[in-house]
């Protein structure tokens, strides 16, 4: 299996774009989540930012979290924090996500990753965000309403293509990681150390077993027991 490698093109143009309206300091961002189809933990953002002091080098071996093993994206993750202006990781537990849905719980979780760079003078003057529904924009009435309101470009597998996107990718990947196996301890019979919080066999025989515990998101409908579907 040939793994697609990323480019800057796009990331490039839009930077390019955006300097001849907000000027030469213009501030990219790269966003992607990782947690979105867990049954428990949280869902993680993580927020790259360029500008155009950005090496044009990228970190060797940068590629779609998905697509890379637990230890490529431990060996590069520390250059994908460090290639970039700045890179800040959101989280949202799945208190946040049976209260806001799945989309609420994205955008608190950039709104925590959002706010980080904006404390540290790195808030991006626009999104590029993978995938096709813009969720950054999408507000509702359950919404806490924690994002600002900017230009956003999606794109189709954004994590692959697109180098930025790659770098946030990486780097919520692990750090969502390193958190499911710290809950693990506490919880070691679902098996998050191994399964990160996804179904697997040993996580739906726990949950027949033992039942969700607080760290479940609850309103979903989990396997191996009963409860409300997922939206």
């Amino acid at each position: 299996m040939v793994i697609k490698v990323p480019t800057r093109e796009l990331e490039l143009a839009m930077l390019a774009k955006l300097k001849s309206g907000v000027g030469p300091e213009a501030r990219l961002g790269g966003v992607d989540e990782v947690g979105r189809g867990a049954l428990a933990g949280p869902v993680s953002v993580g927020i790259a930012v360029v500008d155009g002091t950005t090496p044009d080098e990228f970190p060797a071996g940068l590629r779609d979290s998905k697509m890379l093993s637990a230890g490529a994206r431990e060996r590069i993750v520390e250059q994908c924090r460090q290639w970039p202006v700045d890179l800040a990781v959101g989280h949202a537990g799945p208190e946040i996500v049976d209260r806001l849905g799945i989309i609420g719980a994205l955008r608190a979780a950039a709104g925590a990753a959002y706010r980080q760079l904006a404390e540290r003078g790195h808030a991006p003057d626009a999104i590029l965000l993978d995938g096709t529904h813009d969720w950054w924009s999408a507000a509702s009435l359950w919404d806490p309403g924690e994002l600002p309101n900017l230009p956003v470009h999606t794109q189709v597998k954004g994590d692959a293509n697109c180098a930025v996107v790659a770098a946030a990718s990486v780097a919520a990947k692990v750090e969502r990681d390193h958190l499911m196996s710290d809950l693990s301890q506490g919880y070691p019979r679902y098996d998050w150390a191994k399964n990160k919080g996804y179904s697997s066999p040993t996580h739906i025989e726990a949950l027949s077993q033992l039942g969700p515990c607080q760290l479940h998101r609850q309103s979903w409908k989990l396997p191996g027991v009963g409860g409300k579907s997922s939206e």
